[in-house]
């Protein structure tokens, strides 16, 4: 269902966002309150919502190559299996507490914010329609995480080391973001001013202030980074949110309500 490098470069971004969004609809009901778990409710129904603009142009440019219109986006989110995902790593780890959920939307905000930021510019006309009407919804994503930050860092010695612990579990995973790989390479050389090196300078300069406004630990620069996500590579968390999510397609394939 994959194999040339746009393909896989809009699988990367899609797998990325479903597999976000996922995770965070697992909280649907359970925020600590009303208004935030509405919010982060609609945070998740955006990341899906980005997932399936994303799938549809790569099921559009597949069934051109092919000259058929077997693949669809309901069969590229359902109908693959693990290693065939292009998903980060840490869209795929546990929500933990809220603390820990509410990182990692920052930090997975903030990296799509400054994609989106370049991708609106993309010579890839389709990509960049797609970044311009999601940079809207990460912008609030990055705002409204980054509160939560810093309210819980600064605030009671209890949400601060909950904070501490979450920034120490999640930070390992952030590296891979700014790992290039061949697809995404041969993307971006498209268009000579986009450069992930920068990209990770802007994210960590940002990330850095917000987790100083927060009282918290700033990372080392020389923590170990998980990677493999990009390749197909997976913790055994992406397993059981596959089989929860396409339990129901696969069950009863091309069903209908």
């Amino acid at each position: 269902m994959h194999g040339d490098n746009t393909t896989d470069y809009l699988l990367f971004l899609a797998d990325s966002s479903l597999i976000m969004g996922q995770r965070l609809s697992e909280w649907t009901g359970h925020g600590p309150m009303l208004e935030q778990d509405i919010a982060i409710t609609n945070i998740s129904l955006d990341t899906i919502g980005q997932a399936r603009y994303f799938y549809q142009l790569a099921a559009k440019r597949q069934n051109e190559k092919t000259g058929k219109t077997e693949i669809t986006e309901d069969s590229l989110a359902y109908l693959r299996d693990a290693h065939q995902y292009r998903n980060l790593l840490l869209t795929e780890l546990p929500n933990g507490d809220w603390g820990q959920t509410i990182l990692k939307i920052y930090l997975y905000a903030n990296w799509q914010k400054l994609i989106y930021g370049k991708l609106i510019y993309a010579s890839d006309k389709d990509i960049a329609a797609i970044a311009d009407k999601a940079l809207k919804e990460v912008q609030y994503h990055t705002s409204w995480s980054s509160d939560w930050v810093r309210r819980l860092g600064d605030g009671t010695s209890e949400s601060h080391e909950r904070m501490e612990k979450a920034l120490e579990y999640l930070w390992p995973y952030t590296g891979e973001m700014f790992m290039e790989t061949d697809y995404e390479r041969r993307q971006y050389e498209r268009d000579k001013d986009f450069s992930l090196d920068t990209i990770r300078k802007e994210w960590t300069e940002e990330v850095y202030h917000i987790l100083q406004e927060a009282t918290l630990t700033l990372p080392q620069a020389d923590t170990f980074m998980h990677k493999g996500g990009k390749k197909g590579v997976h913790t055994e968390y992406l397993g059981y949110i596959l089989a929860e999510m396409q339990f129901l397609q696969r069950a009863y394939p091309g069903c209908e309500w």
